[in-house]
This record gives C-alpha cells, structure tokens and sequence, in this order.
C-alpha cells in the first residue's frame, strides 16, 4: 500500500471519532443527545434541499463538503455548547491545534484543500460560508423546537442569546433568518426560551 492511499485511510478512520462527540441538542424525538456526525450530514442535506433561499449563488458540492468538515476539530477540541461563554474564550485556540493534528494526517494535497475549506467557513467571508453558517445555526433550532424546547429550558437559554446565535445566519439567507426569529419568539412566548 502507498503511503498516500495509507494516509487517506488513516483520516478516514479519524473520522469516526467524530461520530462520538455528543452535542447538548437531543435528536427530534428526544431519545438521545445527536453527536457531531449526524449534525454534519443532516446540514449537508439540508444545503442542498433548501439552496434556493440562499441569499447569492452558491456552489452546493463545496458547501457540502464544507458543512461535512466544519465540526471534524471537535474531534480533539470537543463540543463548544453555543451559549457557553468560558468555553468559547478558548473554542478558537482549542480548534486551531486541533486542525493541525488531524488534517495533517491527509497527503499535504487533501490537507490544504480541506484545511483551506475549515478557515474559510471560520473566516465567514464567502457565499458557501455564510450559508453553511445558516444551516449550522438553523439545524439545532428545528431540533430544539421540535423537541418543545426541552434544551433550551434545561439550560436557561434566553431569547437574547438565540438570537444572537441565529443572526450570522441572515448573510446567508434572509427568508430563513426570517422564519429563524418568528420560530425563536414562538418559543419564547410558549416559555420554552428564557425573555
């Protein structure tokens, strides 16, 4: 076996590390917390089901491929909660060194590409990283919703906070952002999201 192809299989394996990282957000039905593999491939789909309300074009295969890696730090870095304000004070350093160590396990070719498509989503300076941004946010909002809010509730989580959360996603698309804020008052009204 050649070196390269060994490597390939190598972050392949590390990969499956991810499928390990619980998230706070429960699935739908409530049964379990979704770990960081399933939140990935649910936003890669919903990249390509929802695209038409983005707010530019978009290339939907690097969009994917970005929604698919963005979270592969927390192999190492772990779950950053995202109303968790100590743990985001080092989020940015924690994921930085977890970069190096599993994108240096590809071909230098692979771990630049994929490398390049991590930084771009952080940096949030492009069409496919504002709307992978929405999906990233929208995607935990249906979740929280349609499990009644129990997440929210258990953790104190206050309007201000979700929306603060959910307004990057309005660079990617203002209809989603749209229905994004009717969704968070909704729940705020119903008590499920702290006033």
């Amino acid at each position: 076996m050649d070196e390269r192809f060994q490597k390939q299989l190598d972050f392949i394996l590390e990969l499956d590390k991810e499928k390990n990282i619980l998230r706070q957000t429960h699935l739908s039905d409530f049964s379990r917390r979704e770990n960081d593999a399933e939140h990935a491939w649910h936003m890669a789909v919903m990249l390509y089901l929802l695209r038409e309300y983005a707010n530019e074009p978009f290339d939907l295969a690097k969009a994917m491929m970005m929604a698919l890696i963005h979270d592969v730090v927390e192999i190492d870095a772990g779950d950053t909660y995202a109303y968790d304000e100590e743990a985001k004070k080092t989020q940015a350093e924690r994921e930085a060194k977890a970069a190096d160590r599993i994108f240096g396990l590809l071909p230098d070719d692979q771990r630049d590409a994929l490398r390049a498509l991590f930084e771009e989503y952080e940096a949030q300076q492009t069409p496919e990283a504002h709307i992978v941004r929405t999906m990233d946010s929208l995607q935990p909002l249906l979740l929280n919703d349609a499990t009644g809010g129990r997440d929210w509730r258990s953790h104190g989580v206050k309007m201000a906070q979700v929306i603060k959360r959910q307004e990057p996603g309005r660079l990617g698309s203002e209809k989603i952002w749209a229905f994004s804020k009717a969704l968070i008052e909704r729940n705020t009204a119903e008590g499920n999201i702290e006033k």
